[in-house]
C-alpha cells in the first residue's frame, strides 16, 4: 500500500512542476509587458519614451490618448495580481517592486504639475481609458488605493470627475465605461450618478441576445466586445453595487450566469495549438480576447462544465503561441500593433500603441495565490484537443438562454 502511495505521489511530480511554470510563464510575460510603462511613468518620462505607432490617421493623430490608454489599460489587467500584496517569496517581493512604482505612477499621472499628467477630458476616449483605470482601482483597492495618500486621492477622483464632461458617448458598450466612472465613485467617494449606472445596466439587459452574448448596441457584432468590455465590467460594477441597496444590485446572478455561457464558449475558441479565431473589432488586443474566462477564474465562477486544469492549460497555449511570435515586442520593450507579432494593418484607425495594453486583461487569473488549485492542478486537454484528439467522452456544447 505504501509503496503504491509513493508510485502515486511520484506521478504527480512532472504535473506539479508544469503547473508551477505556467504561473512563471504567466508572470514574466506580464512584467515584461508592464515594464516601459510603469518604470516610465513612475519617473515621469511616459510621454517622453513611449512610442505612439498608428496604423492609419482615419481619426486624426491619436498621440494625445495613448499614455492614459497605456496606464489604464495595463494596470486593470495587473490589479489583482498587485492586490495579492507582498511577501517573503520572490513573486511576493516582485509585487513589492510593482505595487511602489505603480504608486508613483498614479501620482504622476494625475498631477497637473507632472510632466506625464493625462489627458483625462479632451475628446472622448479618455472616458474609456478611465473607465479602465478605474476598473483597476476596483479590483486592487488595499494595494492600489488605500495606501496613496490624500492629495494623491484628491486628485484621483478629480481627474476622473473631468472625465463626466465627455458628452459624446456612443450609443453602446461605451454606456458601460461611464458607469464604471460611477462605480469607482460610489467605492471610494460619496459622490455617484446613479443615473448613468442604471441607464447602462437598463441598456445592456435590453441589448442580451442569447446564449451569452450581448448586442453592441442595436445590433450584434461578432468580435470579442463582450470580453473585453461588456461582461467584465457588468460583473464589476454589480459587485461594488452589492455593498449597496441600490435595487438592480439584483442582477448579479443573471450576469453572472451569461457570463459562465460566455466564457465556455470562450474556452472551446481555444484551438489545440493555442491559437484562436481572429475575427471582428481590435484583434490586436491579443490575449485580452479571454478576459472574461480569467475574470471567471479569479473570482472562481467557472462553469461546472470547466475544469481547473483545462482551462489553465488552455490559455496558457493561447499565451505561449502569443509570447512566441516575432516582432510582438520593439526594441525598447514596447508592444507593437498585430496579433502574432507586428501587423500593422491589422489595426483599426482607433488603435495606437497605448490601446495594446488591453492585452493584459487576459492576466486576472494571476490574482489567484500561487498555492491555489488553478496553479496546482494537473494540466487538462482542453475542448477542442479532445474533441480533435477523438475523445469519445466529450460531451456536446448546449445552447444557454
Amino acid at each position: 500500500m505504501k509503496k503504491k502511495l509513493v508510485l502515486v505521489l511520484l506521478s504527480m511530480i512532472p504535473f506539479l512542476n508544469f503547473a508551477q511554470n505556467d504561473r512563471a510563464i504567466w508572470v514574466n510575460e506580464m512584467v515584461k509587458m508592464a515594464d516601459p510603462v510603469l518604470v516610465s511613468l513612475s519617473e515621469g518620462k511616459l510621454k517622453e519614451n513611449m512610442p505612439t505607432e498608428q496604423s492609419s490617421f482615419e481619426y486624426g493623430d491619436r498621440s494625445s490618448f495613448a499614455h492614459l490608454e497605456a496606464f489604464g489599460r495595463l494596470m486593470a489587467g495587473m490589479a489583482p495580481w498587485l492586490e495579492l500584496g507582498k511577501d517573503s517569496t520572490d513573486e511576493g517581493q516582485l509585487r513589492k517592486k510593482y505595487i511602489e512604482l505603480t504608486h508613483k505612477a498614479i501620482r504622476n499621472a494625475v498631477d497637473p504639475e507632472s510632466s506625464d499628467y493625462m489627458n483625462f477630458s479632451n475628446g472622448n476616449q479618455p472616458l474609456v481609458d478611465v473607465a479602465f483605470l478605474a476598473q483597476a482601482f476596483i479590483r486592487a483597492p488595499n494595494e492600489m488605493w488605500e495606501p496613496l495618500d490624500d492629495d494623491t486621492k484628491r486628485m484621483v477622483i478629480e481627474a476622473f470627475k473631468k472625465s463626466r464632461t465627455i458628452s459624446d458617448i456612443p450609443y453602446n458598450n461605451w454606456l458601460l465605461f461611464a458607469a464604471s466612472v460611477e462605480a469607482f465613485m460610489i467605492k471610494f467617494t460619496d459622490d455617484a450618478d446613479y443615473v448613468r449606472i442604471e441607464y447602462a445596466l437598463q441598456k445592456h439587459m435590453e441589448w442580451y441576445v442569447g446564449d451569452g452574448l450581448y448586442a453592441d448596441g442595436k445590433y450584434y457584432h461578432w468580435d470579442y466586445y463582450n470580453s473585453f468590455v461588456i461582461h467584465p465590467m457588468l460583473i464589476d460594477i454589480l459587485s461594488v453595487l452589492q455593498g449597496t441597496k441600490y435595487r438592480l444590485k439584483s442582477l448579479n446572478e443573471t450576469v453572472l450566469k451569461r457570463a459562465q455561457r460566455y466564457g465556455e464558449i470562450l474556452e472551446r475558441q481555444i484551438s489545440p495549438i493555442g491559437t484562436f479565431p481572429i475575427v471582428g473589432r481590435s484583434t490586436v488586443y491579443r490575449f485580452g480576447v479571454f478576459q472574461a474566462l480569467s475574470q471567471l477564474v479569479l473570482l472562481e465562477k467557472l462553469p461546472v462544465k470547466l475544469s481547473e486544469g483545462q482551462v489553465r492549460s488552455g490559455l496558457t497555449a493561447v499565451l505561449k503561441k502569443l509570447q512566441n511570435a516575432k516582432g510582438l515586442y520593439d526594441k525598447n520593450g514596447w508592444l507593437q500593433i498585430g496579433v502574432f507579432g507586428h501587423q500593422p494593418d491589422m489595426a483599426e484607425p482607433y488603435i495606437s500603441t497605448g490601446s495594446l495594453y488591453l492585452t493584459s486583461l487576459g492576466f486576472l487569473s494571476l490574482g489567484l495565490p500561487e498555492h491555489h488549485s488553478f496553479w496546482t492542478a494537473a494540466p487538462e486537454d482542453w475542448t477542442s484537443v479532445k474533441i480533435w484528439g477523438g475523445n469519445p467522452s466529450v460531451k456536446r456544447d448546449k445552447y444557454s438562454n
